[in-house]
C-alpha cells in the first residue's frame, strides 16, 4: 500500500513533507484536506484535526515533524538532520523556530489575512498584515539571518530540514506579495532564492502560483 499524504498544498507545513518525500524519491499518493472543516473520518489520522498527516501501512501519524522524522528513519536516504547530534539538535531548533515562530506570522499573519480570507469572502485583515510584517517578523529574520551567517546553508553545504522549514514560511509570504528585504536580510533571501531553485521545490510551485491566483479571484 502506497503511503498516502493528507493535507492542502498551499499549507507550509505540508510543502515540508512533501519536499522531504521529493528529496528521497519516496512515491506516494496525495489526498486533498483542508485546513479548516475537516470530514469526521480525517480525526481518526489525525486526532487534533490538523494537517499535514500519513498513513503508511498500519502507521499513522500527524504534525509535519514527527512525519519527516519518520520518513526520514524509516527510508533512509540522505539525511536532511545533518551528520552529528550536534548538527541535528541544530535543525530540529530551527526547525522549530520556523514552525512555532515564523509561521504564526508568515502564514496566519501575512497569508490567511491576504489570501485564505480573500477566497471565503472575507475583508483582509491589512492592519494584521502590517503588524506581521512592521513589529513581529524583523526581530525573528534577525535572528536567522545571524544564524545563517555568510553559510549557503543552515548546515553550511548541507541542506537541511532547517533549510526547508524556514523556506516554506518564506514562501507563503511571497505568495501573499511580500518577498524579504534584500538589502535587511540578504543571507535570507539568497537562501530563499536557493531553496526555490532546487529541481524538487521549483516543481511543486507552478500549482501553487496557480492556486493562488485562483483563491485570490486574479484567475
Amino acid at each position: 500500500m502506497a503511503l498516502t499524504l493528507y493535507g492542502a498544498i498551499l499549507s507550509p507545513f505540508v510543502r515540508k513533507v512533501r519536499i522531504l518525500l521529493a528529496e528521497h524519491q519516496i512515491p506516494y499518493e496525495h489526498t486533498f484536506i483542508p485546513p479548516r472543516g475537516q470530514p469526521d473520518w480525517y480525526y481518526d489520522i489525525s486526532p487534533l484535526g490538523r494537517i499535514p498527516a500519513i498513513v503508511d501501512g498500519d502507521v499513522k501519524l500527524a504534525d509535519s515533524a514527527v512525519i519527516a522524522q519518520y520518513l526520514q528513519d524509516s527510508r533512509g536516504g540522505p539525511s536532511l538532520y545533518g551528520s552529528t547530534p550536534e548538527e541535528a539538535a541544530r535543525v530540529r531548533w530551527l526547525e522549530k523556530y520556523a514552525d512555532y515562530e515564523l509561521a504564526p506570522h508568515c502564514t496566519f499573519g501575512v497569508f490567511f489575512p491576504r489570501i485564505v480570507a480573500c477566497s471565503v469572502g472575507e475583508p483582509a485583515d491589512e492592519a494584521r498584515v502590517q503588524a506581521s510584517l512592521n513589529e513581529h517578523l524583523p526581530p525573528l529574520f534577525d535572528y536567522l539571518e545571524r544564524e545563517l551567517g555568510e553559510r549557503r546553508f543552515f548546515l553550511g553545504d548541507q541542506f537541511s530540514m532547517a533549510d526547508i522549514a524556514v523556506v516554506c514560511q518564506l514562501i507563503n509570504m511571497a505568495h501573499a506579495g511580500e518577498l524579504i528585504d534584500e538589502a535587511r536580510w540578504p543571507g535570507l533571501a539568497s537562501l530563499l532564492s536557493r531553496v526555490t531553485a532546487r529541481e524538487n521545490v521549483s516543481a511543486l510551485l507552478p500549482a501553487e502560483h496557480q492556486l493562488v491566483a485562483k483563491l485570490s479571484g486574479r484567475m
